[in-house]
């Protein structure tokens, strides 16, 4: 019984809102039944009026298109490495050099002390004194004064040293020519080899 109220209204009920009757009839044996007609002869009527709510609209219905998807990214070629610079290698600085005076106070560039030490001839003379009637050879062993090149000076002293080979070269009898080229090449490879190298140690 408690469903048919329910369906009874939602057959009488229109879309739009009105006023309707509905009706309760209880027969003799006290049945209780909820109509929208009039109860039938022999039964207890009640009659209720009812106002049937107004159906509420449907909601709008927007549509919302979503946007393309943004193209794919094109890939960009990857940047070749870049190679890392070759390490500075320092070259080493030249060997030491001495700056030595004879006693003359002519001076030279020597590259070990044990070459500032000489002999030089003394004259020998006979019992009588005459230079003519001396026998033998004799010699006084000399050590030059030298002090060996420093700082930023000795780069200077080597590229000296390179002029002073290269002139005894070129300036050389034929028989010595090869021998003071050979020096001068020495020299001037050594330089090149040092922190001193620069466009003078290249020289042929």
């Amino acid at each position: 019984m408690k469903w048919l109220l329910p369906c009874l209204l939602a057959l009488a009920w229109p879309a739009s809102a009105q006023e309707i009757l509905i009706y309760r009839c209880t027969d003799a044996q006290g049945h209780l039944t909820v109509q929208n007609q009039p109860c039938p002869k022999g039964s207890r009527q009640e009659k209720r009026s009812m106002q049937t709510p107004t159906a509420a609209p449907l909601p709008a219905i927007s549509t919302v298109v979503a946007p393309p998807p943004p193209p794919p990214a094109e890939a960009k070629p990857a940047a070749a490495p870049v190679a890392p610079p070759p390490p500075v290698v320092e070259k080493p600085a030249p060997p030491t050099l001495y700056d030595c005076k004879r006693r003359d106070e002519t001076r030279y560039f020597a590259e070990q002390l044990a070459d500032t030490s000489y002999c030089m001839p003394l004259q020998v003379t006979g019992l009588d004194g005459n230079p003519s009637t001396g026998a033998g050879e004799a010699c006084e062993v000399v050590k030059d004064r030298c002090t060996e090149v420093g700082g930023e000076s000795l780069c200077s002293a080597w590229r000296q040293r390179l002029e002073e080979a290269e002139t005894h070269w070129r300036f050389a009898t034929p028989e010595h020519a090869a021998a003071l080229q050979q020096e001068y090449a020495r020299v001037r490879d050594l330089i090149a080899a040092s922190s001193c190298a620069d466009g003078a140690a290249q020289k042929p």
